[in-house]
């Protein structure tokens, strides 16, 4: 039942920026990039489930959110973090775990297979 509740804030989330709470500028550079298209669904699903609550994140996921980019995953979810659904969470521990996560995944993708 969670993951349904994930899954309708996120389809909401990422398909309108019409929520009064938001902030135009990250609507703005969410649009702008694209931010909403280049990420499939299955991977922002594991990447929200792995920031907003508990999880890992495959390597798939993470190529997939270097991808997507820094600039694009900063202001989804800051975007995020602005919903009243989320009003209880801590944006600092959140925008942390977010850029650990970040970091990790780009030194993974960065990082030269031992298998070539």
């Amino acid at each position: 039942m969670a993951s349904l509740n994930v899954y309708s804030v996120l389809v909401v989330l990422l398909l309108t920026c019409g929520v009064v709470m938001a902030t135009k500028e990250n609507c703005q550079i969410i649009k702008e990039n694209n931010c909403d298209t280049k990420m499939g669904l299955p991977y922002v699903l594991e990447a929200f489930t792995s920031i907003f609550e508990t999880g890992s994140i495959s390597n798939k996921c993470c190529g997939e959110l270097v991808v997507l980019g820094k600039v694009c995953d900063s202001a989804l979810v800051k975007r995020t973090l602005e919903n009243p659904l989320f009003k209880n969470l801590s944006p600092a521990i959140i925008i942390a775990k977010s850029i650990q996560i970040w970091n990790n995944c780009l030194a993974l993708i960065d990082s030269p297979s031992p298998f070539v």
